[in-house]
């Protein structure tokens, strides 16, 4: 069984954690269905979508087909079973080059609102996250 799971950080082909992302990217660019708030959050620079559809902007991603060996790993590095990790959550997206595409529903690991209230936002809301944005990503330390 695979999981499509749509990746706007650090997991894209060519970012810094991508070596944990052992799924098969479908073609294309894909872009929330839904607007969410997308930031660049403490220190570490980390990308935040924040579970708060409606509001932000159409975020920009990848989508991946992922076996469940491939995602535990995901949410191992999303530390979904900690109180302050990401929660994989289904969401809408649909192909960038199509606006009349209906879109698909895949999973996104999203921050929970209350979450922000206490973190030092360095940018954002952004549209999309860059190789200018992950140059200033740091990893957790061990």
């Amino acid at each position: 069984m695979v999981t499509p799971v749509f990746v706007f950080g650090t997991l894209k082909e060519g970012f810094p954690n991508f070596g944990t992302n052992a799924g098969t990217r479908m073609a294309g660019s894909f872009v929330t269905v839904q607007s969410y708030p997308l930031y660049l959050v403490g220190e570490r620079h980390s990308p935040w979508m924040i579970d708060a559809p409606g509001q932000g902007h159409n975020v920009v991603g990848q989508v991946f087909e992922v076996d469940r060996a491939a995602l535990a790993r995901m949410d191992a590095l999303e530390r979904v079973n900690e109180p302050d990790g990401y929660r994989r959550v289904p969401i809408a997206v649909r192909s960038r080059s199509s606006s009349a595409d209906a879109g698909i529903t895949v999973h996104a690991y999203l921050k929970q609102r209350q979450h922000l209230a206490d973190a030092a936002i360095m940018a954002g809301p952004l549209p999309e996250y860059l190789l200018e944005h992950a140059a200033l990503y740091r990893r957790r330390a061990p």
